[in-house]
């Protein structure tokens, strides 16, 4: 047999081997603990950090995209975000709760440029703890540890609310709805953003889709997204949004965030020095689902959903009712 043959089944088997690793060592949802695990992890080890920086979300790269630094165009999005749910007309002073803060880059940035009072919060105690390192002193940003399923505010606490990319790990997006709005003051509003599978209702997964989704749902502990129109439904069934939910799809805007991240990788070598052998493993077992993000987003299988609502004058006993009223 040709050495040639030999080589090529030497890389089959390797290739044969990452996958099965790959499916082996998914991190699935099983609850909100192997959610807080996966984030303390990503933390502790600092290489998410490093490569994508203060802000554990994508960028924004204009519409149509254009060529742009990685990190710059993280706090791009921040701004865009801000400016499209219209909090850059608010006072300062204005409460912000951040939902899914991460590390608090976009905390940072709404109390430093906008004179906002933050408080972000995240299921992760090491997230929590790295968010205040990095957080200068006299900057009116605080972080805690707090579940998004059952937050520990009181009804009606904060002017807004915020959250970017963290509706994936909530296993009752109805319930996860329902506490953004109801921790949010009467004509206060709740801006968000986050990654939405295309509408199954309209549209089912066909063959490939099912197998794409299921692996973006298992590697990142996810245990279900929705859709853009779902999610607004289940908004407005809280009985606490006046009028209706506004919506944009910004999948255009952050498409180049997926191959970016991965080309962060090669044009940044000294990431293998700083985490050696096991830094550059860990980094490249996440590369094969970066790519299926990719594939995803830029078939339509995926879309990247912006949601505004503003919180009605309703009783909270009110909405409540509505709500379990909607769900019989």
């Amino acid at each position: 047999m040709s050495l040639f043959f030999l080589a090529l089944q030497l890389l089959l088997c390797l290739l044969a081997l990452g996958i099965a690793l790959y499916l082996i060592t998914a991190r699935r949802y099983q609850s909100s603990d192997s959610v807080a695990h996966s984030y303390d992890q990503w933390t502790e080890d600092g290489i998410l950090e490093f490569y994508w920086g203060e802000h554990i979300h994508l960028g924004h790269y204009g519409s149509p995209p254009r060529r742009k630094d990685f990190l710059t165009a993280k706090s791009d999005f921040v701004h865009e975000m801000v400016r499209w749910g219209g909090l850059d007309k608010l006072p300062p002073g204005t409460t912000v709760l951040d939902v899914g803060c991460g590390i608090g880059g976009s905390s940072r940035i709404l109390a430093r440029d906008y004179g906002f009072a933050v408080t972000g919060i995240t299921i992760s105690p090491q997230q929590v703890e790295r968010a205040r390192q990095l957080t200068p002193q006299g900057l009116s940003a605080q972080f805690l540890v707090d579940d998004a399923m059952a937050l520990s505010f009181p009804d009606a606490s904060f002017d807004v609310v915020w959250s970017i990319e963290a509706g994936p790990h909530m296993p009752d997006k109805a319930v996860f709805a329902r506490e953004l709005m109801r921790v949010l003051k009467p004509g206060g509003v709740m801006v968000m953003a986050d990654w939405n599978q295309r509408d199954d209702r309209q549209k089912p997964l066909n063959f490939w889709e099912k197998p794409v989704m299921q692996q973006l749902l298992d590697q990142w502990s996810h245990p279900a997204f929705s859709s853009i129109e779902g999610f607004s439904e289940l908004l407005e069934a809280t009985g606490w949004v006046e009028g209706s939910v506004v919506t944009a799809d910004w999948t255009e805007q952050t498409l180049p965030s997926w191959l970016d991240s991965i080309w962060q990788g090669i044009i940044r070598p000294e990431g293998l020095v700083k985490f050696g052998p096991s830094g550059l493993m860990k980094s490249l077992r996440e590369v094969p689902t970066l790519l299926l993000m990719r594939l995803a987003f830029g078939t339509g299988l995926c879309r990247f959903g912006m949601f505004r609502a503003v919180r009605s004058n309703a009783l909270p006993q009110l909405a409540t009712a509505a709500v379990e009223s909607a769900q019989i």
